[in-house]
């Protein structure tokens, strides 16, 4: 089977969605208005809430969102076949993740730029609020463990990947100073410095290797891990208009500009698929990812179908930087479906590989010896990109591979293959490092929220102690799963706690719905949440009896085991508070016309009453 038909019917699906199923729900179940003042507006403090151009904050939303889910997800669940990946992506992230991401969005801009927990809080119940802050912060935590992984495998002992991605944060920062400081409003101008910069660390980087230069960019795995951590903790503290937001607007448009070029490259290429639609393991025993393919591979593909991460920055820095609710579709919902599309590219790069040689790149030699098949062009494909490949687990690198040869059969690239690789790894490295700092500062914003309720003060996000503290916990949790994990654990943990987020946001978005009193369109969010509820709780369960509770047999893995399994079940429990919690909220408003409203017990029934002034979500 070739590639072609994957994407142009992903094309005409994607479209179709943003034009029809979009414009329905901004008009009919969110109502969008941009007479409404926005966060950005009512709370200016050029430090957190800054109003933005709507091209600049769909960069840096979509550089947030798309972490290494929609990257190593679809390519971890390729051990499936491409079918199943495929058919869950496509239809997923049209029905699920975007109207997720697009209704938790406005949800929030409507709660003065509030977080999903405190959203939970209001619509749901106070101890849905803390409960869902437990979770958020546990989940938050496990998920940039996930998302950082790939990348620590991707760049260790590789002195071109770790150079060209380090000289992407001098020029982030010029690239901000640029928008705000020196060109105020030149936009277009900030963007060709850039692009032009971030194309020139990949060329330099290649001659890096074998240079005086190289002991410095040459990093162990514990030095890759310390450096994501300090990088994290600097990003999550500077102003958003100086690293963060130009550094994802920046990589964003040179994701979107790959991805484009990836998509004419398949069609130009049109690479055969020869992966199998389904492979045996759909039955289990998945040597990556262990498991049958009903559930894992909804928990596998963590992001590009839909993400609970995704809704901590719909309710995070998003909404503190919208300029006006109709930016709304086109950031919240749209840039989502531009994450799916990465997905089915993701998914198609790897399936255009060798099944021997997927295996022989993404499982650790002892594993792969196991299996007993034999590479077939494990070896040449080292020598055209210049760098050992085997044994590199988690999903990186084979996608780097995937990419790299579909860019170098078009004509005339067949030489430049190291070159596509290495930029290919700069991609997928900015997409996660840039979800890392968002990520650790929506933590950082949920600590802080949390921690107010104890001492008030701690709850200023432009208080710097307070700041430095939260930013300091959230690190240390996320690069202590990194440093004692491995893909084969981590990964599945990070799916269930993720998608256990996205069933709880798709929970709350539905109450917003209920007590605005639209409950006829209430389908649009609650057909989601129970199919996601299903399927995760079921994978979690069998995650813990399955996958991390054998860990505990052997000494060396016990307390790994141990700590997997707890954070897992406490995930899940917290997940079924709120989902209940909900229910009793639907009861009280749809059965007894019951409505808290600013702490007091209303009747909906009555003719005097409206609803909340934020209106729908």
């Amino acid at each position: 089977m070739n590639a072609l038909p994957f994407i142009l019917v992903s094309l005409a699906v994607l479209a179709i969605a943003y034009r029809y199923y979009s414009a329905f729900i901004a008009a009919k179940v969110v109502t969008l208005n941009d007479l409404r003042k926005t966060p950005a507006h009512e709370f200016y403090d050029g430090q957190n809430y800054h109003p933005t151009n709507k091209w600049v904050l769909f960069g840096h939303h979509f550089a947030a969102i798309s972490g290494a889910g929609p990257l190593i997800g679809p390519v971890l669940a390729t051990q499936f076949g491409y079918l199943p990946g495929f058919l869950w992506l496509l239809f997923g992230v049209c029905l699920a993740g975007a109207v997720h991401d697009f209704v938790i969005l406005v949800a929030s801009i409507r709660r003065k730029g509030k977080s999903l927990a405190e959203i939970a809080r209001n619509e749901i119940s106070p101890l849905a609020g803390i409960i869902g802050s437990v979770a958020i912060l546990i989940i938050v935590v496990i998920a940039l463990a996930g998302l950082g992984l790939a990348v620590v495998n991707a760049l260790r002992e590789s002195s071109w990947g770790t150079f060209t991605i380090a000289m992407t944060i001098p020029i982030a920062l010029l690239v901000g100073l640029y928008m705000y400081r020196i060109r105020p409003g030149k936009v277009a101008e900030a963007s060709i410095v850039g692009v032009i910069g971030v194309i020139a660390a990949v060329i330099i980087g290649g001659a890096v290797p074998g240079s005086f230069l190289e002991p410095y960019f040459t990093l162990s795995r514990e030095g890759i891990i310390i450096s994501i951590a300090v990088y994290g903790f600097i990003a999550s503290v500077l102003p958003v208009w100086l690293l963060l937001c130009p550094r994802d607007y920046l990589s964003s448009y040179m994701k979107i500009g790959t991805i484009a070029a990836l998509v004419i490259g398949v069609i130009v290429v049109d690479p055969h698929l020869r992966m199998p639609a389904v492979t045996e393991f759909i039955h289990g025993g998945g040597p990556i990812i262990p498991g049958k393919m009903f559930p894992f591979v909804f928990i596998t593909i963590a992001c590009g179908a839909i993400s609970g991460f995704h809704s901590l920055v719909s309710s995070g820095t998003t909404p503190k930087m919208l300029n006006k609710e109709s930016d709304a579709r086109f950031i919240g919902y749209g840039a989502m479906l531009m994450e799916g599309l990465v997905g089915i590219i993701a998914l198609i790069a790897a399936s255009s590989l060798f099944p021997e040689d997927y295996f022989a790149i993404n499982l650790s030699p002892e594993k792969f010896a196991a299996l007993g098949l034999t590479p077939v062009n494990l070896e040449e494909l080292s020598r055209e990109v210049g760098e050992s490949i085997a044994g590199r687990p988690g999903g990186a690198v084979s996608l780097a591979v995937g990419f790299a040869q579909i860019f170098s059969s078009i004509p005339g690239m067949k030489s430049l293959m190291s070159y596509w690789y290495h930029f290919a790894i700069m991609f997928e490295a900015l997409f996660i490092l840039t979800t890392i700092d968002t990520g650790t500062r929506v933590a950082r914003f949920l600590v802080q929220e949390f921690g107010g309720r104890i001492w008030k003060p701690f709850e200023r996000t432009d208080w710097l102690p307070g700041a430095l503290f939260s930013t300091a916990l959230v690190v240390f949790g996320w690069g202590y799963f990194i440093w004692t994990g491995n893909i084969s654990t981590i990964w599945p943990m990070f799916g269930t706690a993720n998608q256990l987020l996205a069933a709880v946001a798709l929970a709350v978005a539905t109450s917003a719905i209920i007590n605005s009193g639209k409950t006829k369109y209430v389908w649009v969010t609650l057909v989601p949440m129970a199919f996601v509820s299903v399927t995760t709780l079921t994978a979690g369960w069998l995650n813990v009896t399955d996958n991390f509770l054998p860990l505990t047999d052997n000494p060396a893995t016990a307390t790994q085991g141990y700590v997997n399994s707890t954070l897992t079940i406490v995930m899940m429990l917290c997940a079924v508070v709120i989902i209940i919690e909900s229910f009793r909220r639907w009861y009280r408003v749809l059965v007894k016309k019951e409505l808290v409203v600013s702490g007091q017990v209303v009747d909906v029934t009555d003719r005097n009453f409206t609803p909340p002034e934020y209106g729908c979500c």
